[in-house]
């Protein structure tokens, strides 16, 4: 028989990552981060003069980041017992969007953590590539975590049958999310793992 499965996202789900990147500009590249409201790009300035980093060099200095600097990123609080936990119960696979050459680099640095799963790459909406983990696995029934609304409204039009949770792990940014569950793509919002686990659990067990 099939097990239920959870389709995880890494960065400010699992893993701290635009805190440590906001060091990052700062240490190596002289760039001041500060979110604005959703807008990426236009949080990042350079120190000198203040001009907002072109897209161009966001995505290199991004790049450059996960290129050197993924060993700084630390777990979001209850993260790695969460999917240890939920590991008992289903199978936990992570679905990031970095480059597929990332591939290794993510699974490694998640394993020296404490969080033993396959990752999935992809780049773009997620809810193509979730159907496609579903299609393989074909779980019992299925659930997807995600920071990022754009993500869940993709799943809801792909995959409508997945349970999904809207998790933003990192405080500097869960105030200015765009709440997936208050547009209808998500069937919760949960920013803390000492509450989404239970939900989870509480999900996964209804259907035995």
């Amino acid at each position: 028989m099939s097990r239920p499965l959870i389709v995880s996202d890494c960065d400010e789900v699992l893993l701290h990552m635009i805190a440590h990147f906001r060091d990052y500009l700062g240490e190596e590249h002289a760039v001041d981060f500060h979110w604005e409201g959703g807008s990426f790009g236009k949080s990042m300035r350079f120190r000198d003069g203040g001009d907002v980093v072109p897209e161009t060099e966001m995505w290199r200095m991004l790049d450059l980041f996960f290129d050197t600097q993924m060993d700084r990123q630390t777990p979001i609080a209850g993260a790695v017992e969460a999917m240890g936990e939920l590991a008992e119960h289903a199978d936990v696979v992570i679905l990031t969007n970095l480059k597929d050459f990332r591939m290794e680099g993510r699974t490694q640095q998640l394993a020296r953590l404490g969080i033993d799963a396959r990752v999935f790459t992809n780049q773009g909406p997620k809810g193509p590539a979730l159907k496609a983990i579903i299609e393989e696995y074909r779980p019992s029934r299925a659930f997807f975590i995600d920071d990022i609304a754009q993500h869940h409204a993709s799943v809801a039009e792909d995959a409508g049958h997945v349970t999904r949770l809207h998790f933003v792990g990192e405080p500097m940014l869960s105030p200015h999310v765009d709440c997936a569950f208050e547009a209808g793509h998500a069937h919760a919002r949960i920013d803390e793992w000492s509450a989404a686990l239970p939900w989870l659990i509480e999900r996964i067990e209804e259907e035995k």
